[in-house]
């Protein structure tokens, strides 16, 4: 049984449609549209990150007393992929296309990189050590990613 990494393996999938319907957007003649597309990503996102580093990092790292590992890196990912989201939700706001998507192809290649990551080694960790919590933690993470999926 995986239902910390089941859960939040599947809201990197909705992130990732999110994320997914602003390219498609960018050829609709409502210039926008992207802008909007890439604002409701950045929401899902941000929460995402959120339910990680305010309530399933802090319970793994209590749980096994490690601090400097895998949960520091996916914090110090988070940071980077913040200020991605940044960069192109700054080129979209200009109406500067090439840089958008400059920034997404980046953004798209740190998210893939960070979410094997925590899909492969951090999550199946958080289900070991948190199966006695699983039942507690999984409705803040919901709650707090706005995503009742299960």
């Amino acid at each position: 049984m995986t239902p910390i990494r089941d859960y939040m393996s599947g809201d990197h999938r909705r992130c990732d449609d999110l994320f997914a319907a602003v390219e498609q957007s960018l050829s609709q003649p409502d210039p926008a549209l992207p802008a909007q597309l890439f604002a409701d990503f950045c929401q899902a996102t941000l929460a995402h990150f959120q339910a990680e580093e305010e309530a399933l990092f802090p319970a793994f790292e209590q749980a096994t007393g490690i601090r400097m590992g895998p949960t520091q890196m996916m914090r110090l990912e988070h940071v980077q992929m913040r200020s991605l989201m940044d960069e192109a939700r700054q080129a979209l706001a200009a109406g500067d296309q090439d840089d958008y998507l400059g920034a997404a192809e980046t953004l798209l290649i740190l998210m893939q990189q960070h979410n094997l990551k925590e899909e492969n080694v951090l999550y199946p960790m958080c289900d070991e050590h948190l199966a006695g919590h699983a039942g507690e933690l999984l409705p803040l993470l919901q709650k707090t990613t706005g995503s009742a999926q299960s």
